[in-house]
Order: structure tokens, then sequence, then C-alpha cells
């Protein structure tokens, strides 16, 4: 579809559609968080004890693993499999991973082997979510898509928070089963599909642009300033979902104050914020407004390493909220706005740097963090002498909080000066 041409009549359809995929996954990522203590607890601890947290630990890394392969797989191919199939591909992984996990409870000694594959499938949901929407959006509203995929992408967070409350709703006031969240994320996926069933989805901009397929694939390669765009969204991911995992593993223990539920009010920030993303496009460029929101993520970032109560921990997650709110979506915009004949797959691939941000960037500032608690508290045996509750081990804590924060920082400082340059060059070159 090239700018000329109008979107097809069913075009707010499709949309509504692509937010309930998206929110759907956002709303998954949520549940699996939420519900990992209780998975521990129950199937993976009288499987192995000792070894029970690294298990779980793998469990959900799978899910970001089937996120990144079936993102890089469906990218390129979308329009061979067709927008409509991969939809209804991805309900059905949100309806059937869930599922496996439940089953995965009576499976006695393949308990864990059903956990990691149910994951991976879950997973697989998610990328076939992000490598069609994305798109597909960029396609049906060509002179707004800074504005249409942050509003899209408004429902990650709405997904997050819906999760999140649920979470706390089910384990912490109901008591009910870990089943009963991880079932009732089936019901989206359900609806999902049967919607999807009755629209046609179009092509996307660059196959109907007449752009094939072998085009599609060179085009990245061609293009060296693409790989730029790749490097910045490995960092701008990095500013964003990295901290998001992070705040409750955190401030939890340093601020007295539920990590999950600071991440719900930032994303309830995020929710907002989005929607107002097309208008800040308009006036600032995205680079514009990707420069300005490097500000207030990295003042955010630096707040939360000091933060040590609930008053200042939710300070400091305003101001990074309203910095990370337009990363994602704006970026992704960026890259089909100025390499549009890389399609999908060039739309895919900077998802997929985003994905292998989660993955690396996530043990590291692990490691940095059990690296401040040992300097900290003075060695290995020092740290195992501290106690649980007491102010030398609050002490520790805040310590190793304030230092993985602190690091994590610098990123967004480097993203200011990486956008003000961009932005720089490219509005030289539209006055020449």
């Amino acid at each position: 579809m090239n700018d000329q041409a109008g979107p097809p009549a069913n075009h707010k359809s499709i949309f509504w559609i692509s937010v309930l995929a998206l929110f759907t996954a956002a709303l998954a990522n949520s549940v699996r968080a939420g519900a990992a203590g209780a998975l521990k607890t129950s199937l993976l601890d009288p499987i192995d004890a000792q070894h029970s947290g690294e298990m779980i630990g793998t469990v959900l890394g799978n899910s970001f693993l089937g996120f990144a392969l079936s993102l890089l797989v469906i990218s390129p191919l979308l329009d061979r499999f067709g927008a409509k199939k991969v939809i209804l591909f991805a309900a059905a992984c949100f309806i059937v991973g869930p599922a496996l996990v439940l089953f995965s409870a009576g499976a006695g000694g393949s308990t864990y082997t059903l956990l990691n594959i149910a994951m991976i499938i879950w997973g697989f949901g998610w990328g076939a979510t992000e490598a069609s929407i994305n798109p597909i959006t960029a396609t049906i509203y060509p002179n707004d898509k800074t504005g249409k995929l942050n509003v899209l992408h408004a429902w990650w967070p709405a997904g997050i928070v819906a999760g999140g409350l649920l979470s706390v709703l089910f384990f912490k006031q109901l008591n009910l089963d870990w089943q009963v969240l991880v079932g009732l994320t089936i019901v989206p996926g359900v609806v999902l599909a049967l919607w999807a069933m009755r629209h046609e989805f179009p092509q996307t901009e660059s196959t109907a642009q007449g752009v094939t397929f072998n085009e599609m694939m060179a085009e990245p390669f061609k293009r060296p300033s693409f790989w730029v765009f790749f490097a910045i969204m490995f960092l701008t991911a990095s500013a964003e979902l990295a901290p998001g995992a992070w705040v409750d593993v955190t401030l939890t223990e340093t601020v007295g104050f539920s990590g999950i539920l600071v991440l719900v009010y930032v994303s309830a920030i995020m929710f907002v914020m989005r929607h107002f993303a097309g208008a800040l496009d308009h006036k600032f460029s995205d680079m514009g407004l990707l420069w300005f929101s490097t500000v207030p993520a990295a003042i955010g970032l630096y707040l939360l390493s000091t933060a040590n109560s609930a008053t200042t921990a939710l300070v400091a997650a305003t101001f990074w909220a309203f910095g990370v709110c337009f990363m994602w979506p704006t970026m992704l915009a960026a890259v089909s706005r100025r390499f549009p004949r890389s399609g999908p797959w060039g739309i895919g691939l900077i998802g997929f740097a985003g994905a292998l941000a989660i993955r690396f960037v996530l043990p590291k500032l692990g490691e940095i963090y059990d690296n401040a608690k040992l300097a900290k508290a003075g060695g290995k045996e020092a740290l195992e002498a501290v106690q649980p509750g007491t102010p030398e081990m609050h002490g520790v804590l805040a310590y190793a909080a304030e230092t993985s924060f602190q690091t994590i920082a610098i990123i967004p400082a480097v993203l200011f000066v990486i956008f003000g340059l961009v932005w720089f060059f490219e509005r030289g070159k539209n006055t020449k």
C-alpha cells in the first residue's frame, strides 16, 4: 500500500484485533511473572528444591526464546503466510501454551520438560503477534505511523497492568491457585481467534509497492544506516525493558513497597502517554521525540538507584516512565518510515534487537547486583552471615540496587548523544 492508497474498509477492526493480540501477549507476560513463585513452589521444588530457582529462571527465559525465534522467522515470511494466518497462529499459541502449563501439573517426571515446551509455545504467540501487527499497522496508517504504533503499543502496558493486578488479587487477596490465573489467559486467546477469522488482512506496505521477497531481504544489508537503528534499539530496549523486569527484584526488599505495583504504576503512565505520541511526533519528529525522552529516562533510573521509600520510588518511576514510554513503538515507526522497502523483515529485525537486549542485559544486571552485594558485605562468607530483614541486610541490598540502576542509567545518557546526532544530521539534510 502506498501513501496515496486509502486504508482497507475494515481497517478499524484490523487495528483493534491487533490491539487485542498485543494485550493478550502482555497479559501473558505479566501472569507468567506473577505466577512464577507459585509454579516454582508447587511444580519445581518437589523435583529439585536445591536448583528450583535456576529451573524457574530457565522456564521463564524460554518464553523470550520463543518470542525471538518466531519474530525472526515469521517477519520476512509474513506476506507469504498472510497476516491473518499469523494472527490465528498467535491465538493458537496463546491457547496451547497456558493449556500445557496446566497439564504439566499432572505430568509426573515430565513436568519440567512440558513446562519448558509450554513457555516456548507461549512465546511463539508473542513473537507472531509482534511480527504481524506492527507492519500491518504501519500499512493501514501510512501517514501516521508513529502515532498509531504508539497507540497500538499503549495496550502492552495495559496488559501488564491487568496481569499485575490480577496476580495480586488472585494470590494476595483471594488465595486462589495458580491454575485459575494461568487458565484465565486462555480466554482472550479464544476471542482473538474468533474475531480474526471474520476479517481479511491487507498485504504489507512493501509488498503492495511491488518489492520482491529477495529485495526486501537484501534491503537492510544494502543500507548500513539500518544497522545503526538496530544498535540503537538494543540500547532503547535495555533502558525500558531491563529495568522493568528488575524493579521487583530490587525495590521490594529495599523500599518496603511491592516492585510489581511500581511496574503497574509505570505501565499505567505509559498507557496514557502513548496516546499523545502522534501529536508530539508532528511537533518534534520521531528523532526529536526520542532525544527529549532520554532526559527523564536517565533521571528516573538514577533516582531509582537512590530510592529509599515508597514515595521516592514512585517519583523516580514517574520520571523513568515518561522517559521510556515512547521508545519501543517510535523506534519501530522510525525504521518503517526510513526503510519502507525492508517491510516486515526490517521491523522484525528491530524487534529482534529488543529481544536480544532482554536476553543479554538482564543477566549482566544480575551479575552487577550480585557483585555489589558481595562487595558491600565484605565477601561471600560475610554475606552469608548477614541475617535477612536486618538493617545490615537492608544496607547491602540498597547498595546493590543503587549500583545496578546507576549502571543502566548510563544507557539513556548515551542515547541522548546518539539521538541528538541523528536528529541534527537529518535536519541538516532536510534543509539542503
